[in-house]
């Protein structure tokens, strides 16, 4: 007979911890089990900081065992099929268990094909990414002695949209620090279209761009790595009335390609191959393409784009009511942050203890909340946050840091983020608390 649970989780990252946690300790559900294959647990928001050698990697990670909650079954193994109209999961290993509740937050996979070439690149060379080896982005950062720094990212949905940049800036620091910035073109070359979506923060980034004289590039889309002739391949721009291909400058204006091309990167090799356009890197950092694990993918929980199909304020499975899904992996329209996933959290708990004891769920609901720390400089960051409708909401608490607008740049937000943040992790958000 399979193994049941009352409520059954679907990974050991930051969403399924803090469920675990909250119904032990808040709600004293005792019945509850999670299926994660991984022996460690990352705080992956240092990563950031890790990779501009100014946090211990060490410090970032804690024995699997170690967080998840007292009382809590941990099924070391992997997911690999729903059945949820039998109430039922596959996994690699150990069959399959059956649940009354089920709690789906695995988190994001990464799919390389998406962009050529850049499985075979990634973490070797001059190309890194703090996503996945934030040690081996310190070590090129570090080494780096000039030429062109590319800092991009692809058009898929990726963890913390600002992560990409965070690194650039303390990079551009860093060379100027080590005095290869004069013989150094930074360079952001990012699909979107602006360089974050709150006017509030956009206003304070456009000043650490043009303060660091970063060479920033909107329109561009990642297509393929190219890393024994150390060149990243794009396709460019947006489509205007005539069909013409055009490419943004550090304001937003666009004109044509042909006409800018030249004056726009007169300290970056450049090739043009058919629509096809290439920058020469002497170190690249990206992002990999994410996208949703193929078991949630080509489920019957999946939607149309292949994320878990949940109501975006209760977070319950618009066809299965006692599923639910929260994180990376659920298919509602707010930024993959940590900061989103702490108020998701509290409401797929009350949900889930209403409909456990009362067959209902409740009120509360998500209102898209998420926030970015971006860090600017070394002691200095601003903090994004913001729901749905890309309103400004910050934390009126941050008044008692003696912040007073976390849209600017400031050293108490810093210390937040290297101190405050990982402190607040380890010892409340996992432990069941509310932060």
């Amino acid at each position: 007979m399979d193994p049941h649970y009352q409520v059954l989780i679907i990974g050991g990252g930051t969403a399924g911890i803090m469920v675990a946690a909250q119904l032990r300790k808040q709600k004293k559900i005792h019945d509850v089990a999670i299926i994660e294959p991984a022996d460690k647990h990352y705080y992956q928001p240092a990563w950031t900081l890790v990779g501009a050698g100014t946090y211990d990697f060490d410090k970032t990670a804690k024995p699997m065992s170690s967080v998840i909650p007292k009382g809590v079954k941990w099924i070391k193994d992997k997911a690999t099929m729903f059945d949820p109209g039998n109430n039922r999961v596959f996994t690699s290993v150990s069959g399959s268990v059956t649940y009354d509740f089920l709690v789906v937050a695995p988190g994001l996979a990464y799919d390389y094909d998406l962009v050529p070439g850049l499985g075979e690149a990634m973490d070797k060379g001059v190309v890194c990414s703090n996503y996945t080896d934030p040690v081996h982005t310190w070590n090129v950062i570090k080494n780096f002695q000039g030429g062109t720094a590319l800092f991009t990212q692809p058009a898929t949905p990726i963890k913390c949209g600002g992560a990409p940049q965070k690194i650039m800036y303390l990079a551009e620091s860093y060379f100027r620090k080590i005095g290869v910035r004069d013989k150094t073109e930074v360079v952001f070359a990012t699909p979107g279209t602006i360089i974050f979506g709150i006017p509030e923060i956009a206003k304070t980034l456009t000043s650490v761009v043009n303060r660091k004289d970063i060479n920033l590039r909107f329109y561009h889309k990642l297509v393929e790595v190219d890393s024994k002739r150390q060149i990243a391949w794009y396709i460019i721009g947006k489509e205007v009335q005539q069909g013409c291909t055009v490419i943004a400058d550090k304001d937003g204006d666009t004109t044509s390609l042909d006409k800018t091309l030249q004056y726009n990167y007169k300290h970056v090799k450049v090739t043009v191959d058919g629509n096809r356009y290439g920058i020469h890197y002497d170190l690249l950092h990206t992002a990999p393409p994410s996208v949703a694990p193929d078991f949630v993918k080509h489920s019957p929980l999946a939607n149309d784009s292949g994320w878990v199909d949940v109501d975006p304020g209760t977070l319950q499975h618009k066809e299965y009511p006692n599923v639910f899904s929260l994180g990376d992996v659920a298919g509602i329209p707010t930024a993959k942050t940590g900061a989103a996933i702490r108020k998701q959290v509290p409401v797929v708990v009350d949900n889930l203890d209403l409909l456990i004891r009362h067959h209902k769920i409740g009120t509360m609901s998500y209102n898209g909340y998420s926030s970015c720390p971006l860090v600017t400089d070394y002691g200095k960051m601003v903090l994004a946050e913001f729901d749905n409708n890309n309103n400004f909401t910050p934390d009126p608490k941050l008044k008692q840091m003696l912040v007073f607008d976390s849209a600017k740049e400031h050293w108490r937000l810093w210390m937040l983020k290297k101190y405050g943040l990982p402190y607040l992790y380890w010892k409340k958000m996992l432990k069941g608390k509310n932060v």
